[in-house]
C-alpha cells in the first residue's frame, strides 16, 4: 500500500547545510482559471517548526486550509503573497505571469532568502540559487506553506469577486471553467477580470 507523501524539511536543511543562510518556499495558485489573477506566495519558515497537518493545498478541505493560513502566518519567520493581473496574463502568458507573481513574492519578503525552493518543474527565473522540486507541496514544508497562503488568498479574493459579480457565480467554481462558468459566460458576456487570453474558443463551450 501506498502511504501518503507529507512534506518535511529534508531540502531546506539541505540548503542549510550547503551554505544558504535564508530558504524560502515558494507556489502558486490560479494558474488555470478563467479569470482573477495568478497569485504567489513566498514562505520563509523556520526549520523545525511544527504545522500539523500541513500538506499540498489540494489535498486539504476548505476549512482545514482557511485553519492551516493562519498557523502558517503566525508561524512563518517572514511570507509575501503576490499577483499578476488577468491584464498581464493576457499581455505576457499565463508561465511568465506566474513567474512575474512569485518573483514580486520574493522581492516582498523583508528577510531577504538566498536559497528559494519552488513547485513545479518550470524555473521562474529568481535572482537568487532555486531548486524545483515536482509536487513540492507534499515534500517541502516551505513550499506547503507557500501553497496554502497562495490557495486561501485566492480563494477569498474569488468570493469578493462573487460580490461584485454576482451573475457570474464565481463563489461556485472560483473562475475555473466549469460548465456552470462556461453558461455563465455565455449569458452575461466576458467580464473586465475574465482572462481574454484563456476564451479564444468560448464559441466550442455553447
Amino acid at each position: 500500500m501506498k502511504t501518503m507523501e507529507t512534506p518535511n524539511y529534508e531540502y531546506e536543511l539541505n540548503a542549510i547545510n550547503s551554505g544558504y543562510s535564508l530558504v524560502c518556499g515558494i507556489d502558486e495558485a490560479g494558474r488555470g482559471p478563467l479569470a482573477g489573477p495568478v497569485f504567489a506566495a513566498a514562505v520563509i519558515l523556520k526549520s523545525g517548526t511544527e504545522i500539523p497537518g500541513l500538506n499540498d493545498s489540494k489535498k486539504l478541505t476548505e476549512k482545514k486550509r482557511e485553519a492551516l493560513f493562519d498557523i502558517v502566518v503566525e508561524k512563518a519567520i517572514d511570507y509575501c503573497i503576490a499577483t499578476a493581473s488577468e491584464k498581464e496574463i493576457d499581455e505576457i502568458n499565463i508561465l511568465n505571469a506566474t513567474y512575474l507573481a512569485m518573483k514580486r513574492a520574493v522581492e516582498g519578503l523583508k528577510n531577504k532568502p538566498d536559497f528559494a525552493l519552488v513547485d513545479g518543474n518550470r524555473d521562474p527565473k529568481l535572482e537568487i540559487e532555486t531548486k524545483l522540486l515536482v509536487k513540492g507541496d507534499s515534500k517541502s514544508m516551505s513550499i506547503a506553506a507557500a501553497s496554502i497562503l497562495a490557495k486561501v488568498t485566492r480563494d477569498r479574493y474569488m468570493l469578493e469577486m462573487a460580490k461584485l459579480f454576482p451573475e457570474y457565480e464565481f463563489e461556485r467554481h472560483k473562475g475555473y471553467g466549469t460548465k456552470l462558468h462556461y453558461e455563465k459566460i455565455n449569458e452575461y458576456g466576458i467580464s473586465e477580470i475574465h482572462r481574454l487570453s484563456f476564451l479564444k474558443n468560448l464559441d466550442e463551450h455553447k
